[in-house]
This record gives structure tokens, sequence and C-alpha cells, in this order.
């Protein structure tokens, strides 16, 4: 009996003394950093780590952008940009390269903004370079009737894979002009704020209308350009956009686009067909043969419908907005007053432009670049169409085949076939 005790006395102590040197082995052979404590945090607070900006934590490595140099080279040089990342970084492989070359074309991006503006054009630029711009790196012109200040410029710089330009609005295209009786202005402007129409009582809202329809592209910061794309504050893009718009537009013969239409507040023009059929008639020469009349009238041109292109987006070809024809029109539309007189939009101004002075089909319907401006959603008909384009709008939105849309107007006028699946989103 105390043999057998003395003998499991011993193999306890064997085992004991076993799993201690492994212990002390397998401690010995993985060395482990002691834990953060909470004083190791907070002192690691405000410290710069190697390769980051001051006073900010460590971020992984940033995009390395390969671009054309400088944008007054922009319609000679071959464009070989691309995106990379500089390694592979701590969650996994590098993304692959997304690359474009080939041809860069002159073109901006241009923007009417304020320097309050600034929260709500960032959104937008976001929206725009991780969609397209990332890949093309193309300029980007801000206008606006003060001074732009540094915190604006920075970080819209900041953001912005292309060169940023900063323009002051001459007072002349931001101001009334002197034929312009302010008397008569006031009294409609009063009279539309009892009325409750939307901006009538706004001066700048009229200055802005006035100086979208005819004078941004004389603004010496757009001169160097040929081709624009507008962009305002708080838009969204939902579809990745893998080739160049304004490539697509030149080679296509387009000179202007758009992605939402619908009908123009009647009290806000009530004059401005007939102001278009005196240029019409004084200047049969600029009127295009097979243009897009049938957008606009529904009985040739006697009356107009109020169809017009929503202008907030737009891409177009300046040359054509500077050209005599259209130089013409805008002067006649000025000098009759109703920018001041009634509350003319630019929107319809530039479509009645369109639809008259160039071909029908040289106007271009950019189905597959999915937009929001409040409160209208252009989200593209079809799913496989949304999921190829990485898109993340909600069809049940769309407001192109809703009864206040003009889009299918457009179609119909140049016998195109509608997407599959058009009749589940009308009204």
């Amino acid at each position: 009996m105390a043999a057998g005790s003395a003998r499991i006395v011993r193999y306890i102590l064997f085992a004991f003394f076993g799993i201690m040197i492994l212990y002390f082995m397998s401690s010995s052979s993985i060395p482990r950093p002691p834990l953060p404590t909470t004083s190791d945090l907070k002192g690691e607070q405000g410290k710069t780590h190697p390769g980051a900006p001051a006073g900010d934590v460590q971020v992984p490595p940033p995009l390395t952008v390969e671009k054309v140099a400088d944008a007054s080279d922009a319609a000679s040089a071959p464009a070989l940009t691309s995106l990379k990342q500089s390694n592979d970084g701590p969650s996994g492989p590098a993304q692959p390269v997304a690359e474009t070359s080939g041809e860069r074309m002159n073109a901006t991006f241009v923007t009417l903004a304020r320097n309050s503006d600034l929260w709500e054009i960032v959104k937008s630029i976001r929206q725009v370079e991780d969609r397209f711009n990332r890949k093309f790196h193309y300029d980007w012109v801000f206008l606006n009737d003060k001074p732009f200040d540094t915190t604006f410029k920075n970080v819209t710089t900041s953001l912005i894979s292309g060169k940023t330009h900063y323009g002051l609005i001459p007072e002349e295209h931001w101001s009334f002009p002197e034929h312009i009786d302010t008397d008569k202005a006031r009294r409609v402007r009063e009279d539309m704020a009892q009325r409750k129409i939307i901006y009538g009582d706004s001066i700048s809202y009229r200055h802005m209308c006035r100086f979208e329809s005819g004078f941004f592209f004389q603004h010496p910061l757009m001169q160097q350009f040929e081709w624009y794309w507008r962009v305002e504050p708080s838009i969204e893009l939902y579809c990745d956009i893998d080739y160049d718009t304004f490539k697509f537009m030149r080679d296509h013969n387009k000179k202007y686009s758009f992605v939402l239409s619908l009908y123009e507040y009647v009290e806000t023009i009530p004059t401005l067909w007939d102001s278009v059929k005196t240029f019409r008639d004084n200047h049969p020469e600029h009127i295009a043969e097979d243009n897009g009349m049938k957008f606009l009238s529904d009985d040739g041109g006697e009356t107009y419908n109020h169809c017009h292109f929503w202008s907030n987006f737009e891409i177009g070809n300046l040359n054509w907005l500077r050209s005599q024809a259209y130089t013409d029109y805008f002067n006649q539309l000025d000098k009759d007053g109703g920018f001041f007189y009634e509350r003319w939009g630019d929107a319809p101004v530039h479509s009645i432009a369109a639809g008259l002075l160039l071909k029908k089909d040289e106007i271009h319907f950019f189905n597959d670049i999915a937009y929001y401006h409040v409160p209208f959603t252009h989200c593209p008909t079809g799913e496989q169409y949304r999921l190829d384009r990485k898109c993340h709008c909600n069809p049940k939105d769309n407001f192109d085949w809703k009864g206040y849309s003009c889009t299918s107007r457009f179609f119909d006028m140049n016998k195109l076939e509608k997407p599959q699946g058009y009749k589940d989103q009308q009204d």
C-alpha cells in the first residue's frame, strides 16, 4: 500500500515538472509585446508617425497619381493616366490598376459656387472624383461673384485630381443691365413673392440664371477649354463611369447632353416663347435642319410645351455656346428682359437653344450617368445594366418615365427604343 502511494506521488511530481519545462520553453520562444495601457494610448495622441500628416494618425499608403502635367498642354498631350495603390495595404493586395490611354480632351468641370457652399460642393466633388475623374484627372473651374477664400481653395484643391481654377465673375455679368427698368423688376418680384413662386422674389437667382444662360462660357478661365461638365453642390453619381464622356461627345458628334428632363414652371416664363419666335423670325439662318422642335412644341413651334433639359447637369461643347447663332439667340432674350421682368431659368433657355440650333441627333441622353439633384433621380432602367456599372440607386426612384418627365418625348422624337422594364417605372 505504501509502495503504491509512493509511485503515485512520483508520477505526479514527474508530470508537474514536465508541464513546467514546456511552459518555460514556450514562453521564451514566442516573445509577446505588453498590451498598451490607457496611459500608453493617451501618450500616442499628437505624435507624428513616419509618413503621416503632422497631428494625425498614421494612414494607409496614399494613391500615386500619374497625369498630364499642365492644363495648357491638355489638348495636345497624350493622357497616360492611372491610379495605383503604392503597395499592398493592411487588408490585402492592392486593387487592380484602373488605366486610360489615348487622347485627352480639352475639357473641364465648371461650378458656380459661393464660399458658403463649400461643404455641399465637396460632396459633389467626391462623387465625381470617385465615380469618374480619378481615372481622367480633368481640370475644374470655380466661379463666384465674390472672391473665393483660402479655405474654399485649399479644401477643393485637395480633393480634385486635376488642376483647379478660381475666377471672379465680372460685375457686368452679375448685375442689372442698363436697359432694365429696376422699378418694374422690383414690382415683379413683389408680385411673385405674394404668389409664392419659387425664387420669385430673389435678385441673386435671376443674376445666376442670366449668367448661366449667356456668360459662364465667356469667362476668361473658360476660354482655354472646348468642353464642359457642369456640377452643382449636393449632387450624387450612382454608377461608375469608365469611359471618357468628353471624348464620347466628340467622337459621336454630340454638342449638348442631359440626364433629366421635365416641364418648366409656367408662371416663370409666360413670354419666353414669344422672344424665341422673334429670334427665329429675325434669324432663320440659325435654325438647324432636322432640329429638336418636336421635343419643345406639339404644334410645330406655334406654342411651347414647357419641356426642358434640367441644366444642373450638362456636358456640352463650349464652341457651340460661343457661336454666332447662340450669341444672337441670347442677345434677343436678354434684350427682352425676361430674366428680370419674369424669372426665366437657364434650363429652358439652354434647352430651347439646343432644340432649335442643333440637329436633334447632336443632343445626347446619358442613360448610364445615374444622377441625383434634389428632388429628382435618374437611375438607369435595367437590373443587369446597373449591376455592370456598380450602381447604388433605387430604380423605384427613377424619374425618367414619370408623367412629369419629358424624357419619353426625347425617345419618341428620335425613334429610340425605350429600355426594357420602363413601363414598370411609370406612374
